[in-house]
């Protein structure tokens, strides 16, 4: 197997579906090979809600990522998004049967595992269990417990919650599109890889990347996952709003957005005025840019309002929890003008617009290190780390986080039986991968 493979990120998002190829350099960074988008149709706030034309954009993105690159596309990491996801902590321990043997990786997968036989609410599965910090033996705080002797290892948990009909629909839009699908990624956690800088997860951060139809949150600090939360609306609630309010049809309502819109109404003066094209011979209608500003500043204030809610209820005002690095704005809904400016109005936090471009090669395209883009190098960039981690343990060496962090979406909360291995680490090692891919061909195979 080639170290330095390929790997297909699929953003299926409610405006735009991205497929983007990527592998990585002699130097680490990732560079992108090829990219194709297409409009997405069927997708409304994040979730599929009509299989045909979702499977359609699909392929037309796929289409356009292959000619680029001059590859073709076989497996995909998918996006998943939508107002069904919740995310909720819970710690969980186990006792080891040999206390005089090191912790190693095997122990932090029986861990994980069984966290994934929570019991939750009908209709809701597991898509990550991402452990936050262990303890040894009541020794609290420790960020890696391999090599590590003890009895008892326990951790906390940030479990993120998606319902199963939404995560199956997108596995069949997926399938029938003729891909694999190789993994589900969270989209915040995945755009979060892409933006956001170590120093800034240790300070700590809010992630907000507005799409069009969901805003995606994530928080970190201390490097760790703390909070991930999706609120059910994105730019497309603005462009609704244009289009209601100006008497417009939705192209002019975006058009307007994009190239006159501003989230600070204080901008405009009164007299700059545009001019829009009536509906065959009808009268061009004429709108103040101050009134396009005012309508788009309501909604992006309530927008923020709700992130700023999620952020508080993480306790972000307890001085512990602080989140010195502010928030970071990005995906298409970052482009609005001024909105860095109105964010840190209301939130009293230091922000930033967010661009894709953290691990990716000097030598990018200026295009796709667009806001608009970060979910898409974001998944590519967590397939690319799976893939390393996976060959790395081929070699015999472990990468703990990544497999933790990837290879536990178990798909069907049935009891499985652990085989003893004797070989102990090999197996193991191979197994958490193989058998997630298994259980998860499985889950597809019987969803249809």
């Amino acid at each position: 197997m080639e170290h330095n493979e390929i790997a297909v990120g699929l953003d299926i998002g409610t405006t735009k579906i991205v497929a983007m190829i990527g592998r990585k350099n002699e130097y680490g960074k990732m560079e992108i090979i090829g990219i194709g988008k297409s409009k997405s149709l069927g997708v409304h706030r994040g979730v599929v809600n009509n299989i045909t034309q979702t499977i359609q954009s699909i392929q037309q993105a796929i289409q356009e990522a292959e000619a680029d690159s001059g590859l073709k596309i076989e497996e995909v990491v998918v996006g998943i998004a939508g107002q069904h996801i919740r995310s909720l902590q819970h710690s969980d321990y186990i006792t080891r049967p040999n206390p005089d043997e090191v912790i190693d990786s095997d122990d932090i997968y029986t861990l994980c595992n069984q966290v994934h036989k929570l019991v939750m609410l009908p209709g809701e599965e597991i898509i990550h269990v991402l452990p936050q910090e262990f303890k040894v033996d009541g020794q609290a705080e420790i960020k890696e417990p391999i090599g590590m002797y003890g009895g008892r290892l326990e951790a906390n948990f940030h479990v993120v919650v998606g319902q199963v009909s939404s995560i199956r629909n997108i596995g069949r839009c997926v399938k029938s599109a003729g891909l694999e699908l190789s993994a589900v990624t969270l989209e915040p956690l995945a755009s979060a890889n892409a933006v956001l800088s170590q120093e800034e997860k240790e300070a700590g951060v809010a992630l907000i990347d507005i799409g069009g139809g969901t805003t995606d949150l994530a928080i970190f600090k201390d490097g760790i996952i703390r909070h991930t939360a999706v609120i059910p609306f994105g730019g497309n609630v603005i462009t609704e709003d244009i289009k209601e309010g100006c008497s417009i049809i939705e192209k002019q309502a975006e058009l307007l957005k994009i190239k006159f819109g501003s989230a600070w109404p204080g901008e405009n003066k009164d007299n700059e005025i545009v001019s829009i094209p009536g509906l065959r011979g009808r009268e061009p209608k004429e709108i103040t840019l101050k009134n396009l500003s005012k309508i788009i500043h309501a909604r992006v204030v309530e927008i923020i309002e709700q992130v700023y809610l999620e952020i508080k209820n993480y306790g972000h005002e307890e001085q512990k929890k602080k989140l010195i690095a502010g928030m970071v704005i990005t995906g298409g809904g970052a482009q609005l003008k001024h909105l860095k400016q109105l964010a840190e109005y209301i939130t009293g936090m230091d922000t930033r617009i967010g661009y894709p471009n953290e691990h990716l090669a000097g030598d990018s395209d200026t295009e796709t290190t667009s806001p608009l883009y970060a979910t898409a190098v974001g998944l590519v960039l967590n397939s690319l780390e799976q893939k390393n981690a996976k060959f790395q343990n081929k070699a015999g060496t472990v990468d703990q986080e990544v497999i933790v962090e990837e290879g536990t979406h178990s798909f069907n909360n049935e009891d499985e039986e652990e085989e003893p291995t004797s070989e102990k680490s090999k197996a193991a090692k191979k197994s958490v991968f193989d058998k997630w891919a298994e259980k998860f061909k499985d889950f597809l195979d019987n969803a249809e």
